[in-house]
Formats: structure tokens, sequence, C-alpha cells
């Protein structure tokens, strides 16, 4: 195993986050550690949760989390909804609710789905505590010790930790510009995964959206070989240039002749976050599932937290009611789109011979390769000494791999600090590529 050697110590608990593969502590003098369930084995710290407190340092430009930029979040009108809620419906919105969620915004996220083109009733929406608690309730719902999950190389690092904790399995399919590979696809469903899990548009980390003919493809081959897929859609409605591409679960409901007018089903479950369009700290998410999938879905959420707060449900609902949250999506892309050809730019200018990158249609992220015989991880502690941070990319490589690769946040650095941040890095890799 590569080990880092590092002589700050403030880089300390990003090394053992993403060099330790166990991620245990320290033996400890009480009788807890012997008592862990069989499966926190496989359990470790998130490498981002890790970096970002190193990062916390106001003077490093981070290119590593993937945060929304605060300049965007509607401050103003959701205290404005936050005094109307409590004024006309304070009590409700401090009582328990249901778990399934506050139907008026179930209600909302019906009507703006249906302007992307996913056609389904509140039945078929749980709103959950951010969509990371939707992929643990996934999680909890449908995999078996040793149970496979067929996933994009590199995939989102919350996904593996949240499938990781039931001791998932991993089939991992290399991707290409336009997403999958679809010969590589075809031979890994053979495999038998329990569910594959997609990130179709603008993919945490690489950026890339799957093209429209693989999208087809995919919901062919999987429904050919009886496998459901999982769609992860954060970034769907961040898209910069391009036309809009219809969603798996889209695709899936035509296959199956329910878009529309019929009751849904089919072997798509879609997830859905007002973290990247409106604000992660109110951790609202949803889920998008058949009925006799819901049900179960429903019962393991009652077992974790009973339901989503009902103020934060009532508040973001009555902050994106009567056209705001459109309104304030083009907003969104007007600034991220901004950003994200800053980052373009500033690579074109300072990147050395040698570098490659791709060039995300939307999204928070993108994808940079280093030269041969280069590593991120080794390149790390170099780039933070000049105060500039990334992710390295092995930590989004379920079974090894991306040595050579980092992901780059746009979304959260100023343009201002990204021209500043690339040309420091570009730097550091110029200097690192001339010694090796």
């Amino acid at each position: 195993m590569l080990e880092l050697k590092v002589e700050d110590p403030a880089l300390e608990p990003f090394v053992k986050a993403v060099a330790r593969p166990d991620g245990q502590p320290a033996a400890a003098d009480t009788p807890w550690r012997d008592r862990f369930a069989l499966r926190t084995r496989g359990m470790t710290s998130s490498a981002i949760r890790e970096l970002l407190k190193v990062t916390a340092d106001p003077e490093i430009i981070s290119f590593a989390g993937g945060l929304p930029a605060p300049e965007v979040f509607p401050v103003a009108e959701i205290e404005a909804a936050a005094d109307r809620v409590l004024e006309e419906h304070g009590a409700q919105a401090l009582q328990y609710g249901t778990t399934e969620g506050f139907l008026p915004l179930r209600e909302l996220l019906v009507r703006h789905m249906g302007r992307y083109g996913i056609h389904v009733t509140p039945a078929n929406i749980l709103i959950t505590s951010g969509a990371q608690q939707a992929l643990d309730l996934l999680g909890k719902v449908f995999l078996n010790s040793g149970d496979r999950i067929l996933t994009e190389e590199p995939t989102y690092l919350g996904a593996l930790q949240a499938f990781t904790a039931y001791q998932a399995q991993y089939l991992p399919v290399a991707m290409d510009d336009d997403g999958l590979d679809m010969a590589a696809l075809e031979e890994a469903l053979r495999a038998g995964p329990k569910f594959l899990y997609i990130l179709p548009n603008f993919q945490n980390p690489s950026g890339v959206t799957l093209s429209v003919e693989r999208r087809w493809k995919l919901v062919e081959l999987a429904t050919r070989h009886g496998v459901p897929i999982v769609e992860d859609d954060p970034y769907g409605q961040l898209r910069y240039e391009g036309d809009h591409l219809p969603p798996l679960v889209q695709i899936d409901a035509e296959h199956h002749g329910c878009n529309g007018g019929t009751k849904f089903r089919g072997g798509v479950i879609y997830l859905g976050t007002m973290s990247k369009v409106m604000a992660p700290g109110l951790r609202l998410g949803w889920v998008v599932a058949p009925e006799e999938v819901m049900e179960k879905l429903v019962q393991c959420k009652q077992g974790m937290d009973l339901h989503t707060s009902t103020f934060t449900q009532m508040v973001a609902c009555e902050t994106a009611r009567g056209g705001f949250l459109d309104r304030h999506v083009r907003r969104v892309r007007q600034v991220y789109r901004e950003r994200r050809d800053t980052m373009l730019a500033a690579l074109e200018r300072h990147a050395p011979p040698g570098v490659r990158w791709t060039r995300p249609a939307g999204g928070l992220f993108l994808w940079l390769t280093l030269p041969e015989g280069m590593s991120s991880r080794e390149l790390f502690p170099d780039a933070l000494k000049e105060r500039v941070a990334y992710v390295p990319g092995s930590a989004f490589y379920p079974n090894g791999g991306g040595e050579r690769s980092m992901r780059l946040n746009f979304s959260y650095p100023t343009p201002e600090a990204i021209e500043e941040g690339i040309r420091r890095l570009c730097n550091v890799i110029a200097w690192r590529y001339k010694s090796c």
C-alpha cells in the first residue's frame, strides 16, 4: 500500500482517510470496540469530509468539496418562508409528520419533475434527509453481505460509503467521454449484480454525461438481464450547454409502457436532492420508486428517523412555490457556468503538457488526469504547501485505481480564486513532473 510521508501535521486527518483501508482507530481501553458489528470492519471515514477539515483554512483555495456557492443560497426567501410557516402553520410545522413526507412538497416535486419527463404521483415519492439517506435506505432494503453492485468507474464516494456499510462488493465499469463502455457493461451484467448505480448527468466525480444512445442501450441491457437501476441525479438541472437529455427513469417507463397515465412501475429507482439547487443545509432529498418498493423504504425510514423534519419540508415547499424554484435554478446555472468556463480557460492557459481534463456540460466537477508516472496522492502535500487542494482520484475507485486522477470542484470558489488556484496547481504539477 502506498504510504504518504507528510511533514505538515495538518495533513494527517486526510492522509489517514485516503491511505488506511481499514480506517480503524487506535486500541481503546473500553469494551466497545470488541462489540462492533462485523459490517463496521469495512467502514471508513469519507476522504472528502476529512479533507474539508484540512482545507478550512481561508488561505487555502479548495477545489476539494462538492460545495454549492453560498452566494446563491436564497437566504432572504427562506427566512421569509420560515416566518410565514411559523405564523400560519406553526403547530403543524413543529409536530411529528408522516414518514412519506409533507404532501404539498411531494405534489410540488411531482409537478417539477414532470417538466423533466418524469411522470409519477405523490405515492411514488419519499422525502429523505438528503439524498445520502436515500442511498443508505436502498442499501438497507436491497443489500445482503457480498451482494455486487455495478457502478461506473470512477463513481460517487458517498454511495460507496453507504453501500459498503452493508458489505457490498463492486463491479466497476470503465467510462469514456460518452459515459459507460457498453461492451464492458454487458459483460459485467452477466455476473448478476443486485443493481446498477448510475449518475447519468455530469457525473460525480468525472463530470461526464451518458449519451442518449447509451442511455437507451443501458436500459435495454439492464431489462434483458433483469437487473434494476438506481439513477442518482443530483445535478440534472444544472446544465450549462446543450439540450436536456431524458433521464433513465423516463426511458425505462417508456420501455415498459407506463410513462404517464398508468401506474408507475419498471426497473429504475430515481434519486433527487435540493442540496444543489436550493441549499444543502436543508438536508432534503427524495426517492422515486414503484409503490411495492416504497413500502419497504418507508418501513426502513421509520426505524431510522421516523420522518424528515416537518418544519424543513414546509419551509422548502413555501420557498419553492410560485415558480421561485425554476427562477432560482436559472440563476444558479448562470453563476456556475461562469465558474466552469473560468476553470476550463485557466487550465488551457496554465496546464503543462500531458495533462488532460474533462469538459463537463453541467454539474459541479471536472476530472483531471496527470501525465504518466505521476500520482495525485503523492502530489497532494506539495499542492497544499502552495495553498491549493483537490480530491485525489483513488478515493472514487471501489476496487483500486485512479492514481493519476483528481477531482476539481468549480462551483464553490469565486472566479478569481479559480484562476489563481489553477495557476498554483499547474505550477506544482509542472514542478513534480520535471522531477519524476
